[in-house]
């Protein structure tokens, strides 16, 4: 795994809470179309994502590329993140989850919210949400970094989800192909305070080319 960083500043940790966008599939159900590159409203829908991550309250932001990195880094406007390459993305989402993390590693963040590239219905306003849901939890003497929140859509686990640095290790551990922190999540279901979202995002995936009608 290398780490690129688009800007001299971007390297300096700027807040507790970092956005972790995982942006490295290659789309083999949409005929090999990165989904970082799909268009949405005119630009790569890596874009959007990493700005729902920005407006919802996390200054820092690493992205982890995989498929066709380099065009995507050429293509899309991706300055003041920390980009992470992974080399092992076709393994699936967990390797990207994996890199994403270590990218962390060293930092003063304690908490990571992580988010997929190919969920657009999700904005801003979920993002602020699962990290105002954490400031509630510090107020009640809760340690950031042993925080687990996640968003929820009718009472059901969807994206974000927060991470605090505690379990960093053992999502890692956990992270295997297409499953991401899945495994981990049920293990630790009864410690997760989920946070609900469904009046503000939805949770749809761009899987499929039937998907891409939910793009613009």
């Amino acid at each position: 795994m290398t780490t690129g960083r688009t800007s001299p500043d971007s390297g300096r940790a700027t807040g507790q809470v970092a956005g972790l966008l995982l942006a490295a599939g290659g789309g083999r159900r949409l005929g090999g179309r990165p989904k970082a590159l799909l268009p949405h409203r005119g630009r790569p829908l890596v874009e959007h994502a990493v700005r729902a991550l920005r407006a919802g309250g996390c200054e820092r932001v690493h992205v982890v590329l995989g498929a066709r990195a380099d065009e995507v880094r050429a293509r899309a406007a991706l300055a003041d993140c920390v980009l992470v390459d992974n080399p092992d993305w076709e393994q699936g989402m967990g390797s990207s989850l994996r890199a994403g993390l270590a990218s962390l590693a060293g930092t003063r963040v304690r908490a990571a919210v992580v988010l997929l590239v190919d969920q657009p219905g999700i904005g801003p306003q979920a993002v602020a949400r699962v990290l105002a849901a954490h400031t509630a939890r510090e107020a009640r003497d809760a340690p950031l970094q042993d925080a687990l929140l996640s968003a929820a859509y009718a009472g059901v686990r969807g994206h974000p989800v927060l991470f605090g640095a505690a379990h960093w290790t053992g999502v890692a551990a956990a992270a295997t192909g297409d499953r991401g922190a899945r495994a981990y999540l049920k293990e630790h279901a009864d410690a997760i305070s989920l946070v609900e979202c469904g009046d503000v995002a939805e949770a749809y995936d761009i899987d499929t080319e039937e998907d891409l009608g939910h793009l613009e």
